[in-house]
């Protein structure tokens, strides 16, 4: 029987000692899974962490998105699953993501969105992630963005972007094929609700959304959405 195709995970960090460990403590480690963290300069104990589960870390600077091509380049996987640091896979993840590539005229594929944390405002924010992955078929970064690897690299990774990198990444995709939503959840942390607020989070969101659609210059975008905190 042929062998399941490896899975590299690509998780970007900047100082997220606090939340890496749980989300590779989740991990199912094993011969079809490579994780590799892409640091932008942390100055606390993430690569540590990281290095101490058995990932691979690369360096990279210039924001996000240059850390998840750098570290794509390095990647052996056929399948590459894009992570955020304070985000947990679910259990069985593996198959589901195999699963969801296989499916006719699929690109890539995301999960939908768990917020860990309670309140009504969160609960509407999970149901909003919902409608507009699936109507609109755009998944954010957080939800777990995959696809193979030669497609990836065959549509030049991701742009050079200081912000927004994800959301470029979906539309270039949509236009490829159909986006599949995994009807499973990954689980990510509330603290950026927590730090703005529901409401004031969500407007900030869709500022970004709105601006970059209107062709607003991004490094102004970006200085924006950072001062919000």
């Amino acid at each position: 029987m042929p062998h399941p195709a490896t899975i590299s995970i690509i998780i970007p960090t900047l100082n997220e000692g606090a939340t890496l460990g749980h989300t590779l403590e989740r991990l199912p480690w094993g011969p079809t899974l490579e994780v590799i963290v892409a640091d932008g300069g942390s100055t606390d104990e993430t690569c540590a962490i990281a290095e101490g589960w058995g990932a691979q870390v690369v360096v990279a600077t210039g924001g996000r998105g240059a850390q998840l091509n750098q570290g794509a380049a390095v990647a052996q996987g056929e399948i590459v699953l894009f992570l955020h640091a304070d985000t947990q896979l679910p259990p069985n993840f593996e198959p589901l993501v195999r699963q969801t590539l296989a499916q006719p005229g699929v690109v890539a594929g995301a999960f939908d969105l768990a917020i860990d944390g309670p309140g009504w405002g969160l609960r509407w924010v999970e149901w909003g992630v919902k409608w507009r992955s699936r109507w609109l078929h755009l998944p954010y970064g957080d939800q777990a963005l995959f696809l193979t690897a030669d497609r990836f690299h065959r549509m030049g990774g991701f742009a050079k972007l200081p912000i927004m990198e994800d959301f470029d990444l979906v539309q270039r995709l949509n236009r490829q094929g159909r986006l599949a939503m995994v009807p499973v959840p990954v689980l990510t942390s509330s603290r950026r609700w927590q730090r703005l607020g529901v409401w004031r989070t969500t407007l900030a969101n869709q500022v970004m959304v709105a601006g970059y659609g209107l062709g607003l210059d991004v490094q102004n975008l970006a200085h924006w959405y950072r001062r919000l905190g």
